[in-house]
């Protein structure tokens, strides 16, 4: 590589015509509180505050009945609630005739935590035309996702690129030229992006592009797995050495480090013609709705979790620790008893050396040092680093069958299961709704309350034109089902009417992007011979 191009300062001069924000874009959901020590962040359409960071890492659980301190709230009131952070994109059609495996794709989020930790993102890769969809879950604070949804799509576009792209490139950069834009972003009119990181984001980015260039030669590029696997490794390293680097501006090394003891998991798909990859770091879910030929819905899973319930990701650690870790490196289901992902970004906690942490944070702004999450060294903390990025990648060719694929963040799948799941998205999508035998799962019900489950069974039509978008619909089915499977109006209003400090005591921040695909386009493009 060539370190005098890295440290390279990014000037007004330099990049005179170029707008940051056309190679950045905007990015994603916008914390709702006031913090004076974080970066201030551009919302194209929000007057909104800015964002805080809690400052204990959350408990995961999961209750489904709460009856205290909620309210009756109207059906326009959960509607209002459930759809205002939806977005839908269709991808648009040339001369008439779709010509893209993907028909579009349907998001949304519902916080749990205030400010919600988790984050979306979705664009399209404008040098391979493929498209990049992901879901980004946080904890310990909002600012490790919040990073991934603004960075890591671009790292992904950077090692998908071949050797000659990645020169013209830094041509363009070291003339001082306009750079086209690399990713067409699809996002919600509030979504924002740090503005102040902006450029430190850019010289990152840039040493990374310089470095591929070095290791590449002509007429090479890295295939998608490859690219994938290089982006997200990088990207932690980079949020790894930002932190320890620290910045002159006070707001940019509170920033930095925010980010890098704060974590987040990531869920992303490449989906480019017929051949879908999708790399996991952590507990999100990507999950394939296949509709069979009955008319029915089945799933098929293309992620592992990164849990305790993972047993050869638990065997992985113990294996990358001395035989007398064995018992602590997870306890209680958690890595060191504490992180509940055994693959995340950020959470140096889990990665630097003891010494490393506190000489970073002795010299780090005093606002870090209130919080309680930087304070604690693990326990049975004796051979650094317990936690990876690294994603486990799978790659799927698409068939005429496989009908739409659902990113979920953990908080979906702890209120569905993902046949469930498929069943719900399955029947929204074709509007056809399985007849399947009645079941009451056991309980003892009585002729009136049989009359009233048939009765929900035959609202359910009506629900799915209630909501104009799948994940939408999905959130409501995740928050309102009863025990039965069906939509309660009085079990949804009491699940969103929970005051904040309440409801992260029953559900988790929930995220989802549902991606439906063009039978006929795959089924051509299967026959044409790509992959």
């Amino acid at each position: 590589m060539h370190p005098e191009r890295a440290t390279m300062p990014v000037t007004s001069q330099l990049f005179r015509g170029f707008p940051l924000a056309k190679l950045w874009g905007s990015s994603l959901f916008p914390c709702q509180r006031q913090l004076p020590c974080c970066p201030t962040s551009h919302r194209p359409t929000s007057s909104q505050p800015h964002p805080i960071w809690p400052t204990a890492m959350p408990v995961r659980g999961y209750r489904r009945s709460p009856d205290l301190h909620s309210y009756n709230l109207t059906p326009p009131q959960v509607n209002s609630i459930l759809k205002a952070n939806e977005y839908s994109f269709k991808v648009p059609e040339f001369d008439g005739k779709n010509v893209s495996s993907v028909m579009g794709f349907d998001s949304n989020q519902l916080p749990a935590n205030a400010p919600i930790e988790d984050r979306r993102s979705a664009a399209t890769c404008l040098q391979t035309r493929g498209m990049l969809l992901g879901v980004f879950d946080g904890h310990a604070g909002c600012a490790c996702a919040q990073a991934l949804s603004e960075r890591l799509f671009y790292y992904v576009a950077m090692s998908l690129m071949p050797h000659e792209t990645l020169c013209e490139l830094e041509a363009a950069v070291e003339a001082g030229r306009p750079l086209s834009p690399i990713l067409q972003w699809h996002k919600h009119p509030n979504d924002y992006f740090t503005r102040e990181a902006q450029t430190m984001y850019f010289n990152s980015l840039r040493t990374y592009w310089q470095e591929l260039i070095d290791l590449s030669s002509p007429g090479e590029s890295l295939g998608p797995r490859e690219a994938l696997l290089s982006a997200f490794k990088r990207l932690d390293s980079d949020l790894s050495l930002e932190a320890q680097v620290g910045d002159a501006n006070s707001f940019l090394h509170y920033w930095v480090l925010r980010v890098a003891f704060s974590g987040a998991t990531a869920c992303v798909a490449h989906i480019d013609g017929s051949d879908l990859y999708v790399a996991n770091t952590g507990d999100g879910r990507a999950v394939l709705g296949v509709q069979e030929e009955d008319g029915s819905f089945s799933a098929h899973t293309l992620s592992n979790d990164h849990n305790a319930q993972n047993e050869n990701e638990v065997a992985r650690i113990q294996g990358e620790h001395p035989p007398s870790e064995k018992k602590t490196v997870v306890r209680q289901d958690r890595l060191l008893g504490l992180l509940m992902p055994f693959r995340a970004f950020g959470d140096v906690k889990f990665k630097w050396s003891i010494d490393l942490q506190r000489g970073v944070l002795e010299s780090g702004p005093d606002q870090l040092h209130d919080n309680e999450h930087t304070k604690f060294i693990p326990p049975n903390y004796h051979t650094p680093p317990y936690l990876t990025a690294e994603p486990e990648i799978t790659h799927h060719r698409l068939r005429p069958q496989d009908r739409f694929l659902v990113l979920g963040t953990d908080g979906l799948w702890e209120t569905l299961h993902r046949q469930e799941v498929v069943r719900i998205v399955g029947e929204y999508l074709t509007g056809v709704h399985q007849r399947q035998p009645l079941t009451v799962g056991g309980y003892h019900v009585t002729l009136g309350q049989m009359q009233g489950l048939l009765a929900e069974r035959k609202a359910r039509a009506s629900l799915a034109f209630q909501d104009q978008n799948a994940a939408t619909h999905l959130i409501r089915h995740a928050v309102g089902n009863n025990e039965f499977g069906a939509v309660d109006h009085e079990t949804l209003s009491k699940m969103l009417s929970l005051p904040e400090e309440l409801a992260r005591m029953y559900r988790d921040d929930i995220t989802i992007i549902i991606t439906q695909f063009n039978p006929h386009v795959v089924g051509h493009q299967r026959q044409g011979g790509e992959s």
